[in-house]
């Protein structure tokens, strides 16, 4: 089976910079997107950042020019650079792979880390 595991979140002042990592372990066959999704409180979750098999990214606009989104394809790694951090990023962030294993194709997620930006 495959499973992504998440990390680097924490408590951040405003204008800090934090960078989160999703670490995807298990057979793979081909990867087609890798995104970053976040849920601030009481809100929905929403798409933040995206990475596709052919290399091109598409960001949310209340991010552009702080956050990119890359990829170690050695390991199978998602990061996110997140710099310049407003109180507003607070959030639950969310990884997702759409991939193709054995089983067929099929939506895989992180189990979310906390992203606290607060003075």
């Amino acid at each position: 089976q495959v499973q992504l595991v998440e990390s680097g979140g924490g408590l951040v002042q405003p204008g800090g910079s934090l960078r989160l990592s999703c670490a995807a372990s298990g057979s793979i066959f081909r990867i087609y997107t890798m995104s970053w999704y976040r849920q601030p409180p009481g809100k929905q979750r929403e798409l933040v950042a995206q990475l596709t098999s052919a290399s091109s990214t598409n960001y949310a606009d209340s991010v552009k020019g702080r956050f990119t989104i890359s990829r170690d394809y050695a390991k199978n790694t998602l990061y996110l650079q997140m710099n310049s951090l407003k109180p507003e990023d607070t959030a639950v962030y969310y990884c997702n792979f759409d991939l193709t294993n054995s089983r067929g194709r099929a939506d895989y997620w992180g189990q979310g880390t906390q992203v606290t930006v607060s003075s």
